[in-house]
């Protein structure tokens, strides 16, 4: 369907007027999130807003706002609700109050470590229902994004699963990475982010689990001895867009805007993992003790992790939970 845009474009074409300024765009989404320029979220989302505007014609304009200028995720995350906001990246992470649903991602090794059986997950039944569950909430999810995994560092050995029993490990507020730890022994402490690095260097806690490239920006490394490459937890982004705003959009708008963020998914993960192997060399190179959790051991984690994580979150989430559970291990079912 050719819009007044086109029409506009093609008539400016005609008449040779090159040096007209640019129309205004139609529809005009702010997009905010907490990363910053250089990190992987940012720049597939410079990405996805070329691909829009390319692919709408300049009808659609993306205008992006990192490193938490517009807020913190919780009032950005409200902002899109109320309207005020067009669009948010978050993490699921910090979702889990204001959808329960989205904590199944604390989940530990519920992706797969193979990428393309990972993506076939966000984009299956599971990705779209868990993506439904946000209709109730006032806002619009259009799919999911991957920013990385997790891994575990410790003061004390972590050279097999009896290793952790009796270890004390900073998590997120969560109940669900609560149980995780619970499971096999060790204990765990819910501290903010920003306490962390002191909490290790004085003690307080031996270890935590954060991505690779976390674990180097935030210099873990000066007060953690030991680093396990296991990549247990997905570091899932949501894409939320503002109910109203986006059913403004002609169909045709919004297909275009679903399909520039899955086109971004492939440069996204290579942007991604060329930063976590970049950070596990300059991790050893900084004297931490690195070791790659073999495939035998996630499995005999994940049998002890899983269950006990999934039960936490199946309280959590209740009869929504229960359903996304079953269509997961529907899926994932060998």
């Amino acid at each position: 369907m050719l819009t007044r845009r086109h029409f506009a474009l093609v008539a400016a074409t005609a008449l040779g007027l090159a040096g007209m300024p640019a129309l205004a765009a139609d529809f005009t989404a702010k997009i905010g999130h907490l990363e910053s320029t250089t990190q992987s979220r940012h720049v597939a989302l410079e990405k996805v807003a070329a691909a829009v505007a390319e692919k709408t014609g300049g009808a659609v304009e993306f205008q992006l706002f990192p490193q938490g200028q517009l807020g913190q995720q919780r009032e950005m995350t409200e902002a899109v609700q109320m309207g005020s906001l067009e669009a948010t990246v978050a993490p699921a992470a910090f979702l889990g109050g204001f959808n329960p649903v989205v904590s199944v991602m604390d989940i530990p090794f519920l992706l797969p470590d193979d990428p393309a059986e990972a993506q076939a997950l966000r984009d299956g039944p599971f990705g779209q229902q868990l993506c439904e569950s946000f209709a109730t909430r006032g806002v619009t999810c259009i799919g999911l994004w991957p920013n990385g995994r997790k891994s575990f560092s410790s003061n004390k050995p972590l050279d097999g699963i009896d290793a952790f029993d009796g270890q004390r490990f900073r998590v997120m507020d969560s109940r669900v990475l609560i149980e995780q730890f619970r499971s096999v022994g060790a204990a765990a402490m819910a501290l903010p982010f920003s306490e962390l690095y002191t909490a290790l260097q004085t003690g307080v806690v031996e270890g935590q689990e954060n991505p690779l490239d976390t674990i180097r920006a935030m210099k873990y490394n000066e007060v953690q001895e030991n680093l396990l490459v296991s990549d247990h937890g997905a570091m899932e982004d949501v894409i939320l867009f503002n109910t109203a705003w986006w059913e403004s959009l002609p169909e045709e708008y919004r297909t275009a805007i679903r399909e520039a963020f899955a086109e971004a998914v492939p440069e996204l993960t290579a942007h991604k993992a060329a930063a976590v192997a970049s950070a596990q060399a300059d991790l050893e190179a900084a004297g931490m003790n690195v070791r790659v959790m073999t495939p035998e051991e996630k499995a005999a984690m994940r049998e002890v992790m899983y269950p006990a994580a999934r039960d936490a979150y199946l309280e959590l989430a209740g009869d929504e939970g229960r359903a996304l559970i079953e269509t997961y291990e529907g899926e994932t079912a060998h």
